[in-house]
């Protein structure tokens, strides 16, 4: 008998985690992904197209994510597409810093892929990015890119890894 209990109660948190993850689809999009809590809502966006986001809790700095789907040249890696988005996009944001020397992180899930960290200040507040770039195919990359106050980085942290390792085409 007190080995079901503590069975139950290594069991319980972890059924409890898997009942809060929510599946996301959607028409017209060639990816599924899990959220992994009902904190986080899903945004649409139109610009010259209409594209989903994602934000945690009530505000984009306790953590957004955006996603794009990018065709390459068949010999791009993925430092080669963190170098293009530094380039044209985070080297202009206020503070911005690298992390790490701007070596990636080999990351796993679904989709093997490489992660990027860098900083900067938005509105006089500390953030911190995260950007994922999932290989599909030699010309096919998602990237999935995370921005979230410092002071947020550690309650959502495990939550935007799991967000990349559930991510999956269709």
């Amino acid at each position: 008998m007190q080995r079901v209990l503590i069975v139950l109660l290594f069991c319980i948190p972890s059924m409890a985690t898997a009942a809060q993850t929510q599946p996301f689809t959607r028409d017209g999009l060639d990816y599924k992904l899990d959220l992994p809590s009902a904190s986080w809502r899903v945004v649409s966006r139109l610009d010259v197209h209409d594209h989903v986001e994602f934000v945690y809790g009530d505000h984009y700095s306790n953590g957004q994510l955006r996603l794009r789907q990018k065709f390459v040249n068949a010999r791009a890696t993925p430092t080669d597409l963190f170098s293009h988005d530094e380039i044209w996009e985070l080297r202009r944001l206020p503070g911005y810093v690298v992390c790490n020397d701007g070596s990636g992180e080999d990351f796993g899930g679904q989709l093997k892929g490489t992660a990027f960290s860098y900083e900067y200040i938005n509105k006089g507040r500390n953030m911190d990015g995260r950007i994922y770039y999932l290989q599909v195919d030699n010309r096919t990359f998602y990237v999935l890119h995370f921005t979230v106050a410092s002071d947020q980085l550690q309650r959502v942290r495990s939550q935007m890894d799991s967000i990349v390792k559930s991510f999956r085409l269709k």
